[in-house]
């Protein structure tokens, strides 16, 4: 008989001033929230400073929680070039840190992560949110950042174990 190991998951919703994170514990089919919250980056320093400040605040849970594996919504900007490259340095330094941890750090678009919380691919902020606190109820403080974090955790609880996670 196979015995089931808890997995710590940190999920996060890249941002460069509001990053969320969320991290829970998938044992099988249950989930368990740990904690969420905010990564809040200032906006008055200059770009290195705020890459430097998101660095080290992620660094700073990682050490905190130490999740097993850590999973990372992608991001769609189409609107303004200039913040789309702002957005693409902040990832990557959200996609660094865990993996400067030795993690392994999946990546999920918006669509499967509604998907796989809501149900539908095309679900609105606020119905992941109300699931994502059915889900875990003990998360009901949860911002619509951090409540997408914790829709970035889930689906990697659902998907890690999968072959077929394209």
């Amino acid at each position: 008989m196979q015995t089931l190991t808890s997995t710590r998951i940190i999920g996060l919703d890249p941002g460069l001033r509001f990053t969320g994170w969320g991290i829970i514990e998938s044992h099988g089919s249950s989930l368990k929230h740990i904690a969420h919250g905010i990564v809040k980056v200032p906006s008055d320093q200059s770009m290195a400073e705020r890459l430097a400040c998101l660095y080290h605040q992620l660094a700073t849970l990682l050490t905190e929680y130490q999740p097993d594996e850590a999973a990372v919504e992608e991001t769609f900007v189409n609107k303004n070039p200039a913040s789309a490259l702002k957005l693409g340095a902040a990832r990557g330094v959200i996609l660094l840190a865990p993996a400067n941890q030795g993690l392994s750090v999946a990546e999920y678009s918006a669509n499967k992560i509604k998907k796989s919380v809501v149900g539908a691919g095309h679900a609105d902020k606020s119905q992941v949110e109300m699931m994502v606190k059915m889900l875990l109820p003990t998360c009901k403080d949860a911002t619509k950042d951090s409540a997408d974090a914790l829709a970035v955790a889930i689906c990697h609880a659902h998907y890690r174990t999968s072959p077929l996670i394209a």
